[in-house]
């Protein structure tokens, strides 16, 4: 068996990011990866503005007693006229600062009456004055290429009048469900036999992470239909997860089929529980990935092994999310031959840090584990671990986007 982490790596350098790329309309970027350096187009602020509803002066003019006259009101979009000595400009949030200007003082220090403005309180030199370019200069690095955008990168484009941008063509995943045992959700269902959830699982997984799921199909313990169902697969997705049938059972037929399609296993076995069975082939320059049948055993092979591969191909910068060290709580010691990944809850302990408590049953085939937790605690190999020990802490918030 290959370790964690080796597989991990291998799995992640199985393939590079698309060479696809297109222009997205602005309001449909969010999700999607940016293909290009982009840089500041114009100043922001464009020119010096007000940080407030209040009035422009000069500084020179203020004295406690000083009844200014009120030169113009200027709303936000308007052109002011330059400031006159010993007058004021009425000014809302968002205004141009008046040529001659140095200072605003916001309305709560201020007194208007007969067309007169008297501020109660001594201004200090340029404040409340958004000077422009203080956001962005026109020329400046913007945001690199390989970025996940999201609204906040939206809004900095947008901030810069940018319609449409660069970026990779979406992630196209082929999904392959096995077992005669499997019925689809909806359809009549014998004793011996069970719903499929990988397909859907994995269907969701691969939305979340902003990649297309354009195939989801099941085929039955047969070469013919195995063989069948990988062809559709690879000729129409960049990307192909095939779940069940990779173990040594009889009828576990995924690694003869990817053979007679000529690839080659250069993954098989990982060093970890759950989600031991994993295998890694290419074909015609494609990975094809297999996942352990177990819904949680695929679940954390998705979660830990596959998406790496998918940020590299989706063009991403970054490809590992952070794993943090955090308080395992366990009523008795643990260890294992394998490195096990505990479903968890993170929560605030008593002390005000984060703690981390298991699901009570972790049978790979336990679905209702899944909902619950908020990320997976990976344990060390032939080491025991006991309560309060630290241990790394896979946050799916991060894991599964």
């Amino acid at each position: 068996m290959l370790d964690f982490d080796q597989a991990q790596t291998l799995l992640a350098n199985a393939a590079g990011p698309l060479q696809r790329t297109e222009h997205v309309d602005l309001t449909q970027a969010s999700g999607r990866v940016l293909a290009a350096d982009l840089d500041a187009t114009v100043d922001i602020p464009p020119a010096d503005n007000s940080a407030m509803d209040g009035y422009a002066l000069r500084l020179a003019d203020w004295s406690l007693d000083a009844r200014l006259p009120i030169q113009q009101r200027c709303y936000a979009g308007d052109v002011p006229e330059p400031l006159k000595p010993g007058h004021a400009i009425r000014l809302f949030t968002g205004s141009v600062i008046p040529e001659g200007a140095d200072v605003v003082v916001m309305q709560e220090d201020a007194t208007e009456a007969d067309n007169l403005v008297q501020i109660s309180r001594e201004p200090k030199p340029g404040q409340h004055i958004r000077r422009r370019g203080e956001d962005t200069r026109a020329g400046s690095p913007l945001l690199p290429a390989g970025t996940l955008l999201h609204a906040a990168h939206v809004a900095l484009l947008a901030s810069q009048g940018l319609a449409s941008i660069p970026v990779f063509a979406q992630l196209r995943v082929g999904i392959l469900t096995t077992g005669d045992e499997l019925v689809q959700p909806g359809q009549p269902r014998a004793t011996e036999q069970i719903y499929n959830s990988n397909g859907p699982m994995l269907a969701a997984m691969v939305r979340g992470m902003s990649a297309l799921p354009v195939h989801v199909l099941h085929a039955r313990d047969t070469e013919t239909d195995l063989l069948a169902a990988f062809k559709t697969l690879l000729a129409d997705c960049d990307l192909v997860l095939s779940v069940g049938g990779v173990s040594v059972g009889e009828r576990d037929l995924v690694k003869p089929a990817l053979a007679a399609l000529g690839g080659e296993l250069s993954l098989w076995k990982v060093r970890m529980k759950p989600g031991k069975p994993v295998a890694l082939a290419q074909i015609d320059g494609k990975p094809v990935v297999s996942l352990p049948g177990n819904p949680v055993s695929a679940y954390a092979v998705f979660a830990t092994l596959v998406t790496p591969l998918m940020r590299r191909m989706q063009g991403r910068a970054e490809i590992f999310p952070p794993v943090s060290q955090l308080r395992l709580r366990t009523a008795q010691p643990r260890q294992d031959a394998r490195e096990e990944f505990l479903r968890v809850q993170c929560r605030v302990a008593d002390d005000g840090g984060s703690e981390l408590t298991p699901y009570g049953h972790q049978g790979s085939g336990v679905i209702s584990s899944l909902p619950w937790s908020t990320g997976l605690a990976r344990l060390p190999a032939d080491v025991l671990v006991h309560d309060q020990d630290q241990v790394a802490y896979y946050d799916l918030r991060h894991w599964l986007a």
